[in-house]
């Protein structure tokens, strides 16, 4: 018998998967940068999330660390459940803990593309999201060298990261977003790119919904939560956490009951 997964089901990049996602930001060190202070911790908290918890969204990126976290989830999931989807983002660049600078040429975006696929043990990363629009590369050459690796068979799906609904509109055009990556919380409660992607019937993965911890610090993360999640049935938020006990609440807030 199947167990009901976290926040019921949607469906991302032709997978119905949990509407609850993990992201795994944190499980870095302080400024999202080199390892996690305690390895092991971070290997159980990706475990449990999906076998455990039962999420089956799992959002990372080459910029976590840089590389480290990708390397986590290979080996904390690999080989990876036929339910689980590992999407993960391509295009900053880590000069220091702290700061992230868009690079969008197009030798750079294949060169982390081949870089993600051997470090997360793939042939093909099934969402890979453009993790922010460079403005000094066109936008077109962006997505151009995106769409030709799909079309090679090394991207499964194409995703947009902190994009505005102008950004959605141009690159829609042309090809199929499979989904939007934004900010957004009951702090940050507004972005025009939600209505235009429950219109174009694209999920909108909501990152920072608990506004890294601080909606839920004082009632917990119910609350927050539930009002994301009433905001359409296209929003998939993403709680990141390294630590977990604050997993499992975030977990059982959702369910509305123990996990």
């Amino acid at each position: 018998m199947k167990r009901t997964l976290p926040g019921g089901t949607i469906t991302i990049a032709g997978k119905t998967v949990s509407r609850l996602g993990f992201g795994t930001m944190r499980l870095t060190g302080p400024g999202t940068w080199g390892d996690p202070i305690n390895r092991d911790t971070a290997l159980s908290v990706l475990r449990q999330a999906v076998h455990t918890h039962g999420i089956t969204h799992i959002d990372t990126a080459d910029a976590y660390g840089p590389h480290t976290v990708e390397h986590l989830v290979r080996e904390a999931l690999y080989p990876y459940p036929k339910d689980v989807l590992i999407a993960t983002k391509v295009g900053l660049v880590r000069p220091a803990p702290g700061q992230w600078v868009p690079l969008g040429k197009p030798s750079y975006l294949r060169a982390c593309v081949e870089s993600s696929l051997r470090r997360l043990k793939v042939d093909r990363l099934e969402l890979c999201y453009l993790h922010r629009i460079d403005p000094e590369v066109t936008l077109e050459d962006q997505i151009a060298v995106m769409q030709a690796m799909k079309d090679e068979g090394k991207i499964g799906y194409l995703g947009l990261s902190k994009v505005t609904p102008e950004q959605i509109s141009r690159v829609g055009k042309d090809l199929t977003i499979a989904a939007v990556q934004n900010v957004l919380n009951s702090i940050d409660r507004h972005d025009d790119a939600v209505e235009l992607c429950q219109d174009l019937n694209i999920p909108y993965v909501a990152y920072r919904p608990l506004d890294a911890g601080t909606l839920a610090r004082v009632n917990g993360p119910a609350a927050p939560l539930h009002w994301l999640l009433g905001q359409g049935s296209h929003i998939a938020p993403i709680p990141s956490t390294s630590q977990p006990g604050h997993l499992h609440e975030i977990v059982t807030a959702v369910q509305g009951g123990a996990t």
